[in-house]
């Protein structure tokens, strides 16, 4: 049995509930629309769609969009177990394993050693954050996980009566469970939600580690020492960047739960260990927690110490002395206990720690550079330092940085301000006193245009006495444009490089406001363009280097596969690692199941391994050349586009954005500060609206120009022979896939008379026709052609998730149309918009 039996018996059992809990009536209802949407799909007419969606009543137009929400829901479940059977039952090499990338690497002529020299140079850091795409209540997903756990039962020839039981009570539960947050979600809520995917990973860890090592012998003939080069980290509950509910309170809290996660994990785990560690076992104790253990004993002795002072929560050196213990196992000839029982607590010590995972902080220049005024002020060094241009500010900066005085007078109170900017930092300086320097990452500097802004967290963190070292964050068209510029004045300054030591530079690059400012063919350019400039700067200047990628779950926040995006980057901008983001859904969909978690790291590890073993080399002239050109061309459109006076009026009719913002699903606001506009719009609820009306402008809008701006026979050689243009055009057909002109015509009924409304229409529709006849062009096939499977997904999904669109539609056209209608239908519209992010996924 497969994912169509999966996807049959759970559908039945949601219909079953359905008729139980609803009545046949609405059941028959739920079954017509079904018929109806099948007909229309396959070209039949929609005049008894249209008038069965017109005549629902609010009660059934919120049950009719749950019960098809639901459906995803389960689909959801079905296409994860599906991807864990399919990985569980693979024999041989897999594509894009660890193993598969060690006989890459051994194919074009690395040895052994330099294998090994690659793989400790590297860091792979994925960075969880709290932006708001996973709409799902706590709840919600608990019953799911419920669900998930019996359907391998499902699967079997004789199917588990007692599972089916079990899943049926679950999925009655979910019917009568609210889905929707009364309340916004907390930043502790947050912080829990993300970090439940901690023991998944978890559980993966000690597996890959096996994978490594086996794989490396089998490829090099020889054993190895090389250890994963993995790394987590997190910005929820340190992100204060427009979000004022991350208080140095919130970040206090949020340390505590990564050291009390941490303490729970490693107990775990050096219980196992003391237990399957038994050699010399007649005079043991029960437990690690027990009295002496006799000196002829000596792994369990050792593991009892650091169990106890785990316990305790005192500072303890778990990696070396674990390490020493595998070494004393070695000596004794115990390889097989000390690779097979020691090597899971070894892993997690490795990766986790006592921290958990590393706290980043990030905060906006404008409120660094307050703080620091005001910190300036008050020393009586400067009036007003924000008036003052650019090198009056590095000159005072750094030469404030070269004393070691603290400005503000010892013993007075700081101000609000003041104290708010520095007190996340004191709260991360405590942490890495009690749970090691681990316990906190960088500080991040959301738009970054100078020096100066790089340079106000270090006079910050010295009010502290804590190091911190700075991570710019270029977000922008201009930003990404003036970064090597940056960068290379800032690593020019001794003061500077004396803070920066031997330690690596990190560069964050945002994905989501360069898409929103210049549009997706010009944005992916721009960061192409920054990476190999910004290499070359840290090459020239001796730093070693690490980008750190902002990427969302869409493919206009720079989502798509791990590993193709990191094949993708330009060659010889890979030198320390890299580091990504994990957002929203992506966490769920990657992080929910061991399995999962094993094969999406695998992957990942399997693209930087390669990505950077390539030599440093720029792509031909010409491509550059047709790209450069093809980038002005894009952005030019895309501006035109959203720079047209009718353009807001167009966008707030045809997207729900107006509605997303009742979501409560982020403890962040959808705007940042200041009157609403585009420009401080954010990325997230940008993307989500052109996702829901299935337009998903920001994936692919202006690449028609650029495509023809490089030509046919060029674009085909550059998508044959160059990773970034490939994934570049590989991205885009996925989100035109994903997107559906018979839905967007949908939501342009809801312009009635909009300014210019028809033009644009017009203008979007014609201009999808064109991008998807010219990258079918270039890549030689329909979209998708070379991933069916992807596309057999989109496919079997879209006539489930059509009555959500049109239920959507009919709900804004009632509520746009009477005074206070937003709020008569605010909870049926909140559930459509779950239920279309459930059907489309990758939404923000």
């Amino acid at each position: 049995m497969g994912i169509r039996s999966d996807v049959n018996l759970l559908g039945r059992t949601l219909g079953q509930v359905l008729r139980e809990q609803e009545g046949e009536a609405f059941f028959e209802l739920v079954e017509r629309t079904r018929a109806l949407v099948r007909d229309v799909r396959a070209g039949g007419d929609d005049r008894a769609l249209r008038e069965l969606i017109a005549g629902l009543s609010s009660d059934d137009a919120s049950n009719l969009a749950r019960a098809f929400t639901w459906y995803f829901q389960l689909v959801n479940l079905a296409e994860e177990y599906e991807r864990v059977r399919v990985l569980s039952a693979q024999t041989g090499v897999r594509p894009q394993s660890l193993e598969q990338a060690l006989l890459d690497l051994k194919a074009q002529g690395v040895s052994a050693d330099e294998a090994e020299a690659l793989l400790a140079r590297l860091e792979l850091e994925l960075t969880f954050t709290a932006h708001p795409t996973e709409m799902r209540r706590r709840t919600v997903r608990n019953h799911l996980v419920e669900v998930a756990r019996d359907i391998p039962q499902l699967s079997s020839t004789h199917i588990d009566e007692a599972a089916g039981e079990r899943i049926a009570a679950h999925v009655e539960a979910l019917w009568r469970t609210p889905e929707l947050r009364r309340l916004k979600p907390t930043v502790q809520d947050e912080v829990k939600g993300g970090l439940n995917y901690v023991t998944s990973i978890a559980q993966a860890l000690p597996m890959l580690q096996r994978d490594l090592t086996r794989a490396f012998a089998r490829v090099y003939g020889r054993p190895t020492d090389a250890r994963l080069p993995l790394r987590f980290s997190s910005w929820m509950g340190g992100d204060r960047d427009g979000n004022p509910f991350v208080t140095p309170q919130a970040t206090r809290e949020t340390l505590a739960l990564h050291r009390e996660r941490a303490r729970e994990l490693m107990l775990r785990a050096i219980s196992q260990a003391y237990a399957d560690l038994s050699q010399e076992d007649e005079a043991q104790e029960d437990g690690p927690e027990g009295g002496q253990t006799p000196e002829h004993a000596p792994y369990r002795t050792e593991l009892r110490e650091l169990h106890n002072a785990v316990r305790d929560g005192q500072a303890v050196e778990l990696l070396p002395r674990l390490e020493a213990l595998r070494a004393r196992m070695e000596a004794d000839g115990q390889h097989r206990s000390a690779e097979q029982l020691l090597t899971p607590l070894l892993s997690l010590a490795r990766v986790f720690g006592q921290h958990l995972v590393s706290l980043d902080i990030r905060e906006h220049s404008g409120q660094t550079g307050a703080a620091v005024a005001e910190l300036l002020r008050a020393a009586g060094v400067e009036a007003d330092y924000l008036a003052l241009p650019e090198h009056a500010k590095q000159e005072l900066l750094t030469r404030e940085l070269g004393s070691r005085r603290p400005l503000w007078p010892a013993g007075e109170p700081m101000s609000e301000t003041l104290d708010t900017a520095v007190g996340p930092i004191r709260e991360v300086r405590d942490a890495a006193r009690t749970a090691g320097p681990g316990a906190f990452g960088h500080y991040v500097i959301s738009m970054s245009e100078s020096v100066s802004d790089v340079l106000e967290p270090l006079l910050l963190a010295r009010e502290v006495g804590f190091r911190v070292l700075p991570v710019p964050l270029f977000e922008t068209l201009g930003d990404l444009e003036r970064a090597p510029q940056v960068v290379w004045e800032l690593l020019s300054l001794p003061e500077y490089r004396a803070v920066l030591g031997g330690d690596v530079q990190e560069i964050m690059l945002g994905y989501s406001d360069s898409n929103k400012d210049a549009g997706f063919l010009a944005a992916n350019w721009a960061l192409h363009e920054a990476q190999r400039k910004i290499s070359d700067v840290c090459r020239r200047a001796g730093v070693h280097w690490r980008f750190f990628h902002g990427r969302g779950t869409s493919i206009g926040r720079g989502g798509g596969p791990a590993s193709r995006a990191i094949l993708g980057q330009p060659a010889g901008t890979i030198d320390a690692g890299i580091r990504i983001t994990e957002q929203g859904e992506a966490l769920a969909d990657k992080y929910s199941h061991p399995v999962l978690a094993r094969r999406n790291l695998e992957q990942a590890m399997y693209g930087l391994m390669l990505a950077a073993a390539r030599p440093t080399q720029d792509p031909p002239q010409a491509w550059m050349d047709a790209m450069d050109r093809a980038a002005s061309s894009s952005a030019g459109a895309y501006r035109a586009l959203v720079d047209d006076p009718d353009f807001i009026g167009f966008f707030e009719r045809v997207t729900p954005i107006h509605e997303i913002s009742r979501l409560n699903i982020a403890s962040r606001p959808v705007r940042r500060p200041g009157a609403p506009t585009l420009g401080n719009l954010r990325a997230i609820p940008w993307v989500m609206s052109w996702t829901q009306n299935r337009a998903n402008l920001p994936g692919w809008y202006g690449l028609h120009g650029g495509l023809g701006e490089i030509g046919l026979e060029t674009a085909r050689d550059m998508y044959a022979n160059w990773p970034f243009f490939r994934t570049v055009l590989d991205n885009a057909q996925m989100s035109l896939a994903k997107s559906d002109p018979l839905i967007f015509t949908e939501y342009l009924r809801l312009l009635n008379g909009v300014a210019g409304g028809e033009r644009l229409a017009t203008h979007l529709q014609e201009a999808y026709r064109d991008t998807v006849e010219a990258v079918q062009a270039v890549v030689g096939t329909e979209l998708l052609g070379n991933e069916p499977r992807l596309r057999e997904s989109i496919g079997l999904r879209n006539p489930y998730i059509d009555p959500i669109h049109r239920i959507q539609v009919e709900l804004l056209r009632r509520s746009r149309a009477e005074e206070g209608g937003l709020d008569e239908y605010e909870r049926p519209l909140m559930l459509s918009l779950q239920g279309v992010a459930a059907g489309v996924r990758n939404t923000g």
